[in-house]
C-alpha cells in the first residue's frame, strides 16, 4: 500500500476525506553509521518525495528527514528543503545516539524555529543502543512497549536541557507515542521538578504547564479506555484540548481504515485534532505549495 500512490490516494483523501496528509518516511538511514552515506540517503529520499510523491497531488505535504548523527549536515539538509513549503516539518527518530535535549542539537533547532518547522519524533531507533534502560528484550512486544521510555526520555531531556526556553517557538510532535502515559507521567514531572528545581533553574514553569505549550501527540495508535468516561477522564487529565493531532497511521498495520478517528472522543476534541491543531502545529500547511 505504501509503494503505490492510487491506493494512498484512496486511503488517505477518498477514504478519509482528508484535505491534507504529511507523508512520514521510515527507510531507515537515520540508521547508517556512516554520517556522510547518511546525509546521502536522507537527500535522495527527500528529492524522491518530493518528486515522486508530493509533486502528483497538491494535497500532500512531508517530514524533511534528516541525518541527526551529524547535526550539521541535518542543517545543511534543512537549509536546502526549508524553501519548499510542502515540506512541513522534520522528522527523527525517538531512540538515537544521545538525548534530543543536548546542545549539539541546538543548532538543527534553531533551523526548525527559524523556518516554523516542528521537530516530529517518530517511533523507531537508530539502533546504537538496548530500547530499555535495563537492556535488550527477547520478543518484538517488549521493543514495542519499550518505545513509550524513549518518548519520555526525550521529552525530559528537551525540558530540562533547556530547549523550549532557548527556543520558544520550537513545537514537538510526538509520533506513534501512545497518549495514555502522559496524565501520570505529567504528573511525577511536576512533582519531582519540585524538589530538584534548584539544579535546573531555567526551568522556570511546571513541566506540565512546558508539555501542554510546546509538545503535541497524534492519536494513533490511540491506546485509550475502553469506555466514554475513561477516554473523558483521560483528556481531562492531560488538561489541554490543542495538544492532540489526528494521524491515520497509513499504511502501517495501526491503520484502522473507515473507524481511523479513536471511539469515545469528545467532538470538541475531534474539531480540533481534525483541523484546528495540525493548523496551529504545521503552520506551513497554510503556505500554498
Amino acid at each position: 500500500p505504501g509503494s503505490d500512490f492510487e491506493m494512498l490516494r484512496h486511503g488517505t483523501f477518498d477514504q478519509l476525506g482528508a484535505s491534507h496528509a504529511i507523508c512520514n518516511v521510515l527507510y531507515g538511514a537515520q540508521a547508517v553509521y556512516d554520517p556522510y552515506m547518511a546525509s546521502a540517503f536522507c537527500k535522495a529520499i527527500n528529492d524522491w518525495i518530493a518528486a515522486e510523491w508530493l509533486a502528483r497531488d497538491s494535497r500532500l505535504r512531508a517530514s524533511i528527514v534528516v541525518p541527526m548523527q551529524a547535526p550539521d549536515l541535518a542543517i545543511e539538509e534543512i537549509e536546502r528543503r526549508a524553501g519548499d513549503t510542502r515540506f512541513v516539518s522534520i522528522l527523527v527518530l525517538a531512540q538515537g545516539e544521545s538525548l534530543l535535549g543536548r546542545r549539539h542539537y541546538w543548532p538543527v533547532y534553531q533551523a526548525a524555529e527559524k523556518y516554523k518547522l516542528p521537530i516530529a519524533i517518530h517511533a523507531g531507533s537508530q539502533y546504537r543502543g538496548a530500547p530499555s534502560s535495563v537492556g535488550w528484550p527477547s520478543h518484538r512486544y517488549e521493543y514495542y512497549l519499550a518505545e513509550a521510555q524513549a518518548f519520555q526520555a526525550q521529552i525530559l531531556s528537551l525540558i530540562y536541557e533547556g530547549v523550549f526556553g532557548k527556543f520558544p517557538g520550537l513545537k514537538v510532535v510526538l509520533m506513534e507515542s501512545g497518549v495514555s502515559w502522559l496524565p501520570a507521567f505529567m504528573w511525577r514531572a511536576n512533582k519531582t521538578w519540585r524538589g530538584v528545581r534548584v539544579e535546573v533553574p531555567w526551568v522556570e514553569r511546571e513541566p506540565a504547564a512546558i508539555i501542554r505549550d510546546h509538545v503535541r501527540v497524534t492519536m494513533q495508535p490511540f491506546d485509550s479506555p475502553p469506555d466514554a468516561t475513561g477516554v473523558a477522564d483521560l483528556i481531562d487529565q492531560i488538561g489541554c484540548d490543542k495538544m492532540f493531532l489526528f494521524a491515520s497511521d497509513y499504511p502501517h498495520w495501526q491503520f484502522d481504515g473507515d473507524d481511523a478517528v479513536p471511539p469515545h472522543l469528545p467532538e470538541r476534541i475531534v474539531s480540533r485534532m481534525c483541523a484546528d491543531n495540525p493548523l496551529e502545529t504545521f503552520p506551513r500547511l497554510k503556505l500554498a505549495a
